[in-house]
């Protein structure tokens, strides 16, 4: 008899080993599972007051992430970041800690040099009745394309390969930023204490988009992580 998501959840919590690979076929509900994982670890209906317990990422993960095309003009096309606890957090840490550079290198090297996102600054624009709405700083990403003979290509559409490249780069950098925030045994003296309590990482299946080189390159960063 096959366990339930909810018993391998429980298993995978109550385990004392400090990392844990999960290999299963697509259709069997990995991304189910992370999200199981997720309540149980951290329930949305129970008040947490210790702070940050798990960071996780998966197939939600990358929704958060949208395109407005322009369908009007056909020229500024932007990926657009939908505001939740996740995103809010990343958005934070790129204004205090200068993330957005990390995010863009490792984005790169991923892809290609030639590809560079940039974040927006915060600007205002009107609503239809003329009402200012203030678009926060970095909550759209536009890319340019460098094509030779110092021309560039701005406001492109990337793929969607390397759309999910750049989510699990956000992700990524964010991860290596909070495993060197917290590995500064002085508590008091780190540059934030949201990670303080932080307990579990669930990664669920970020190598879709790579060819093999990148995908065995990623698993050695991972692991590199881990270890830290």
């Amino acid at each position: 008899m096959g366990q339930s998501l909810i018993e391998i959840s429980e298993t995978l919590k109550n385990t004392d080993k400090k990392a844990q690979l999960i290999y299963a076929f697509n259709g069997t509900g990995k991304t189910r599972l992370s999200r199981e994982f997720r309540l149980l670890v951290a329930p949305k209906d129970v008040e947490d007051e210790t702070g940050i317990k798990i960071l996780y990422y998966n197939a939600f993960t990358e929704d958060l992430f949208y395109w407005d095309n322009d369908l009007d003009a056909d020229l500024n096309r932007k990926l657009l970041i939908r505001p939740n606890g996740f995103t809010n957090m990343v958005l934070k840490f790129l204004k205090d800690q200068g993330l957005d550079g990390n995010i863009i290198s490792n984005f790169q090297h991923y892809t290609s040099n030639k590809l560079t996102p940039r974040f927006n600054e915060e600007y205002t624009i009107k609503d239809e009745n003329n009402n200012d709405i203030i678009i926060k700083a970095y909550s759209e990403i536009t890319f340019s394309i460098e094509a030779g003979n110092e021309v560039r290509i701005e406001n492109i559409k990337i793929s969607k390969a390397e759309e999910s490249n750049l989510i699990w780069c956000v992700f990524y950098s964010l991860l290596e930023q909070v495993v060197e925030i917290l590995n500064n045994p002085e508590i008091e003296n780190r540059s934030t204490d949201e990670f303080n309590d932080l307990k579990y990482v669930f990664i669920d299946d970020p190598v879709s988009s790579l060819d093999d080189n990148h995908l065995i390159e990623l698993a050695v960063n991972l692991a590199t992580l881990i270890k830290k």
